[in-house]
């Protein structure tokens, strides 16, 4: 019988701001390394007012790591140091590997009746994090629903469920994004790799989890597993709706400022050097944009 992995920890997200002035919810971040490695960073972006996101995220620089951004609803702008420009809708994926070096921005725009989405940071090991920048555009209607389960659809960013795989390909910590939604009154026992991080993070309804029986947990709140086979899921009267998001650990130590994240601070300090000096970029103009470090 698969093991059924046990709630290690909750945590409710918090509200910060980044970019130029982005008002969002912190979900996990720097001061939970190494919780969730392979994962770094988990930000929950839900506002009904422009003037909470229409700052954006102007032009910054990212190396050693991976940003995913997934929306639900509204429209985001992105332009890069490599030539990419275009549009994030509703449904829509962006899987960025900044890897070596890459200079780019996301600009939110007045969306109604909200913009909701959400950024996700993956760590990259040693081994990749200067590996050549790369893009994987997803849009809604390339992303597979499946339905494991009675009252259960799931829609399939990345990984894959029952001989059915997400559209994003070729990730080295071998991750699992997916769009769970459990009807009301149900229990699904999902399956994942023994050894990965799995981690959820209720989007809409309330759910029950092994290890949890009595405690319903809401919206905004984050749920860490420890080791097993499957993730069981049981709803309610209201039924849930959650991403499900798995990796592999990567183990290796992490040197962390603000967008850049190598393994050491002589790798961390060589990167910002190179990026007052102009010499970032290992693709495209090695031009020079202004820049937050935090301390």
């Amino acid at each position: 019988m698969a093991t059924i992995r046990t709630v290690q920890q909750l945590l409710r997200s918090r509200p910060t701001m980044e970019g130029a002035g982005v008002k969002l919810k912190r979900v996990f971040g720097s001061s939970h390394l190494p919780l969730f490695d392979p994962f770094l960073m988990l930000d929950d972006f839900h506002a009904s007012n422009p003037n909470d996101y229409l700052a954006g995220f102007p032009m910054h620089p990212h190396r050693g790591i991976e940003t995913i951004t997934y929306l639900l609803h509204g429209r985001v702008l992105h332009k890069d140091s490599m030539g990419h420009s275009g549009v994030i809708e509703a449904g829509d994926v962006q899987w960025m590997t900044a890897g070596g070096g890459i200079i780019h921005e996301e600009m939110p725009q007045v969306s109604k009746p909200e913009l909701w989405g959400f950024q996700l940071w993956a760590n990259l090991p040693a081994s990749h994090k200067m590996m050549k920048p790369r893009y994987q555009e997803i849009r809604s209607n390339q992303i597979p629903t499946v339905s494991p389960a009675d009252g259960v659809t799931v829609k399939i960013i990345c990984g894959g469920l029952g001989g059915v795989s997400g559209p994003v390909r070729d990730i080295i910590i071998d991750p699992n994004y997916l769009d769970v939604t459990v009807e009301a009154e149900r229990q699904y026992d999902h399956p994942v790799k023994r050894g990965h991080k799995v981690f959820a993070y209720l989007i809409e309804g309330e759910a029950r989890f092994s290890g949890k029986e009595g405690q319903p947990i809401g919206p905004e709140t984050v749920v860490l597993f420890g080791d097993g086979e499957t993730v069981r899921i049981v709803t309610g009267r209201s039924g849930a709706r959650l991403l499900l998001i798995s990796g592999k650990p990567i183990g290796e130590p992490i040197a962390w400022g603000g967008p850049i994240v190598m393994n050491t601070q002589e790798e961390l300090t060589r990167a910002f050097d190179e990026y007052r000096n102009g010499t970032f970029l290992t693709h495209g103009r090695g031009n020079r944009l202004p820049i937050t470090r935090p301390g």
